[in-house]
């Protein structure tokens, strides 16, 4: 029976799992592809809607009764974290009394951001569809607007200024990279062992032999320019894709045990560097 997988549309995700969508990895299953937003993914897996699913490493504490964690496919790295971005420039130092437009509730960039503004936080979030943000902050809907991914590339266009990038803000002040996100196997469904060789395989080929994936990676790019879909998958897809590694699992385990602490999400109660084999 085929596996369904819900990925997002972005290159990275297409980048990594063409292979195994269209059954080029040997031993694989078939796999039917759903493609959401993560905030629909992080929703979705929480119901069990999906063998094997893309959700934010943030979402973690809420899934992993039923999931588990793959030490592979995700999105994790240095120099790609989420940025807060205002109008125009900018004199602020925090977002006191500000509005603030973020992509979902249980995002590791929402994550991040809470963590970064506990001191001084927003009067009022509002969660906007991504591709809303930055045109909503430029016409002044918004004080702030929290984006991820190719924005990193393409916010000046709007008018707009970084008051931070939350990735530079993590990796001064704990030395890690930044997890972003995860992919999961359902519990009793996937073999998480089998699937992580699976997604490994399709992560090698993409990258042994990158043209075999343009045309699917393009076909679902939502109107990005080729040379910001490969800037968006040279900076998502790295070492961390094929494997987490120590440093890999340090780092969600650090994101989630501070995030924990403040009283932000629940306790996980196991390591994180063995659940997916748990």
């Amino acid at each position: 029976m085929a596996l369904s997988l819900a990925i997002s549309p972005c290159p990275n995700d297409t980048f990594v799992f063409d292979a195994l969508v269209h059954g080029r990895v040997p031993g694989a299953p078939p796999v039917e592809v759903t493609f959401a937003d993560v905030d629909v993914t992080n929703t979705a897996a929480e119901r069990g809607a999906f063998d094997l699913v893309k959700v934010s490493y943030a979402a973690l504490p809420w899934l992993l009764d039923d999931y588990h964690l793959l030490p592979c496919g995700g999105a994790l790295g240095r120099g790609c974290g989420p940025l807060v971005l205002t109008r125009g420039e900018t004199d602020r130092v925090d977002l006191g009394g500000a509005t603030v437009a973020v992509p979902g509730d249980r995002t590791t960039a929402y994550l991040l951001f809470r963590l970064w503004s506990a001191g001084r936080p927003p009067a009022r979030i509002e969660i906007v569809p991504f591709h809303e943000i930055m045109p909503g902050v430029a016409a002044g809907r918004y004080d702030a607007g929290l984006v991820i991914h190719e924005a990193r590339f393409t916010y000046h266009r709007h008018g707009l200024t970084a008051l931070v990038d939350l990735g530079e803000w993590w990796e001064a002040d704990t030395g890690l990279p930044i997890p972003l996100g995860a992919i999961l196997a359902r519990k009793g469904v996937v073999d998480p062992v089998a699937a992580a060789g699976w997604v490994r395989e399709s992560v090698r080929q993409a990258w042994a032999d990158p043209s075999a994936s343009r045309e699917y990676v393009l076909a679902h790019a939502q109107e990005m320019e080729p040379d910001v879909v490969d800037r968006h998958i040279g900076l998502y897809v790295n070492e961390f894709t094929a494997d987490l590694g120590d440093a890999g699992f340090a780092a969600v385990e650090a994101l989630l045990g501070r995030a924990a602490d403040a009283g932000l999400v629940p306790q996980t109660s196991n390591s994180l560097a063995t659940a997916w084999t748990s």
